[in-house]
């Protein structure tokens, strides 16, 4: 590969690491490691979020009451308004690191074509 490639990517992160979104993620993570409260239920959040992310990735079946836990949990970090305002902060980033990634991409689906052509 080509060092160049190399060096744009690590363009791209420093470009990443500079933007609004980016910026306004690490403050909102900064601010709700700060507050014990907020991290602890944001940590048992996540903790229970990766467990059911493994789960599926093994193939295991996950319970009915784990489903009811996640949805309990979503609900109580969702009402905590410094959690909440981290998770749109995410889905921001992972807006625009989506995107990123289509533009990446570009070549190959151009010379692969779209499905059906």
């Amino acid at each position: 590969m080509s060092a160049n490639l190399f060096d744009m990517a690590y363009e791209m992160e420093r470009g990443l690491r500079q933007s609004k979104e980016y910026t306004e993620l690490r403050k909102l993570y900064d601010q709700v490691n700060a507050d014990p409260s907020a991290r602890a239920m944001f940590e048992n959040f996540r903790q229970i979020q990766m467990n059911l992310q493994q789960k599926q990735m093994m193939g295991q079946d996950i319970k009915p009451d784990e489903v009811q836990q996640a949805q309990k949990a979503v609900a109580l970090v969702q009402q905590h308004p410094l959690i909440s305002r981290l998770m749109e902060a995410e889905q921001r980033m992972s807006m625009v690191i989506a995107e990123l990634n289509k533009i990446i991409m570009k070549p190959l689906e151009e010379l692969y074509g779209a499905p059906g052509q």
